[in-house]
Parts: C-alpha cells; sequence; structure tokens
C-alpha cells in the first residue's frame, strides 16, 4: 500500500508542476458545490489517477481539484468512494493517504445524514465533535509504521479548536448550526426504523455512510479532522418517511450555501 501511494502522489505531483495544499477537504452528496469556490489551477479525473477508484454514486462527480480557496492551497475530491460500491476499506481511504503524501496539515470533511436527534430538523447543519465507527476498521492489516501508529489514539477524532472556531463564525454570520455525535453505517440500505433507534441509544446524533473511514486513517497519520453534516431525512419515531437518494441530494443542495460559507470562512481563518 505504501508503495501505491507513494507512486500515486510522484505522479500527481508530477501532473500538477509539485502543487502543495495546506487542506485537504473531501466533499458529500449534493455538497459539491464548494468547488465554486476554489480558483482551480488543476482538475484531475479519478480515472486518470493511478491506484484510484472511481466514484459510481451519482451526485459524486469524481474529480480532485488543486487551487486556492480563501488564500490557502487546498486539494478537494469532488465526490468520495464508498465501502457499500465494493471497494475495500483501504481503498475507500487511499485518497486521504495521498493528500497526507502531497502535504495537507488539515482535513476537512462534508457529509449527508440522517438525523436521529429528536430536537433536529431536516435541513439542520451538525457539526460533528464524535463518531461511533460501525465499519470495517480501515486500519485493519499490517500497519505501515512510516503511516502511524499500530495502535492510534482517537480521543480527539474531530479537533476541538476548530470546532469551537466554527461554532464562532456560524454565529457570526447568524447561521444556526447544532453539534453531535456521527455513526458510520455501511449502507446502502437507508435505515429501518429499528436501526435509527439503536443508532440513537448508542449515543449518535446523526447516521450516514461515509466519513468515519476517512477521519480514522487522518488521524492515524496525525492530521486535524474538521466535519460538518447537513440532515436530510429524520429517522425519529413519527417523523420517519420514505427517502430517496434524489431527496437528499434536493435538502443538500439548498443548505449547501451555508456549510459552504462556514467552511469557507473557517479556512480563511486557519
Amino acid at each position: 500500500m505504501l508503495e501505491q501511494i507513494k507512486s500515486t502522489t510522484q505522479n500527481i505531483q508530477r501532473v500538477t508542476n509539485n502543487f502543495q495544499p495546506e487542506i485537504g477537504i473531501i466533499l458529500g452528496t449534493g455538497l459539491g458545490g464548494l468547488v465554486k469556490e476554489i480558483n482551480a489551477e488543476y482538475v484531475l479525473p479519478y480515472e486518470q489517477i493511478p491506484n484510484f477508484p472511481v466514484s459510481t454514486v451519482e451526485g459524486h462527480s469524481g474529480k480532485l481539484i488543486f487551487g486556492t480557496l480563501a488564500g490557502k492551497k487546498v486539494v478537494a475530491m469532488q465526490g468520495r468512494f464508498h465501502y457499500y460500491e465494493g471497494y475495500t476499506m483501504q481503498q475507500v481511504v487511499f485518497p486521504v493517504r495521498v493528500m497526507k503524501y502531497l502535504g495537507i496539515k488539515t482535513l476537512f470533511v462534508s457529509n449527508a445524514s440522517g438525523g436521529v436527534n429528536p430536537n433536529f430538523e431536516i435541513g439542520e447543519i451538525m457539526i460533528i465533535d464524535d463518531h461511533i465507527n460501525l465499519f470495517p476498521n480501515p486500519l485493519i492489516g499490517k500497519n505501515e509504521n512510516e503511516l502511524g501508529a499500530r495502535f492510534p489514539d482517537m480521543s480527539e477524532p474531530y479537533d476541538h479548536q476548530l470546532i469551537a472556531k466554527a461554532h464562532a463564525i456560524a454565529k457570526q454570520l447568524n447561521i444556526k448550526v447544532s453539534q453531535g455525535c456521527y455513526v458510520g453505517l455501511t449502507g446502502p440500505t437507508l435505515e429501518t426504523p429499528a436501526e435509527y433507534k439503536y443508532v440513537r441509544i448508542i449515543g449518535g446524533d446523526a447516521v450516514g455512510m461515509s466519513t468515519v473511514p476517512e477521519v480514522i486513517a487522518a488521524r492515524h497519520m496525525g492530521l486535524p479532522c474538521f466535519a460538518i453534516s447537513i440532515i436530510t431525512d429524520l429517522g425519529v419515531p413519527g417523523k420517519i418517511q420514505e427517502t430517496t437518494h434524489e431527496d437528499v441530494q434536493r435538502v443538500a443542495s439548498i443548505q449547501e450555501p451555508k456549510m459552504t460559507l462556514i467552511m469557507k470562512t473557517l479556512v480563511s481563518e486557519m
């Protein structure tokens, strides 16, 4: 794996004239619009990047974008990879590994999720402060000491300082945000009422099919992480309705400008 990471990194550096990003960004379902705020210098379709998986999900366009956002050099994944697509967990987190070797110092992540906190509403913006991993752990297997410790500490999966800054920014911008714990499930089925109940009982505020593996890999490599989620449907008793992927995309796209503004402002203050 380490050889593939280094080979892919070298290929990207060659194509982008050694562009060195400070911040990595992963954009989730319906949330790819942040790239419009990036002054792009290089755009690499995933299929042109050696060893990269290719996104198969509607709403994930599949490009690695290099440029500047709010005066900072960034690399953004417009479309991510999921375990339910049939990739191994090592493939799912491979781009995060590569971004670290490209030079990023911080990882920003966004997603769309189902809310199980009864105080949430559809369209709620939730800053993630913790997670519960119900995926196979992406660190299972031989550990590469160059990447990180065999037993990485996860006492602060999401950076406390970045969370505090995001709250302050949201307050300044008069954007309502919540904070909570994200539970990662494999999917691709949306949850049953009993599963929503289970997620709430074990301590979750929202549930989704991404983010957790990438954050585990990032923390393994010592990268601080910030993640934000848009609640696109509710898994609360009495409020559960039939939901489609198109519904998720629609709600995410409506709230995206607010999330984009928070993320852009946070990047500017890094």
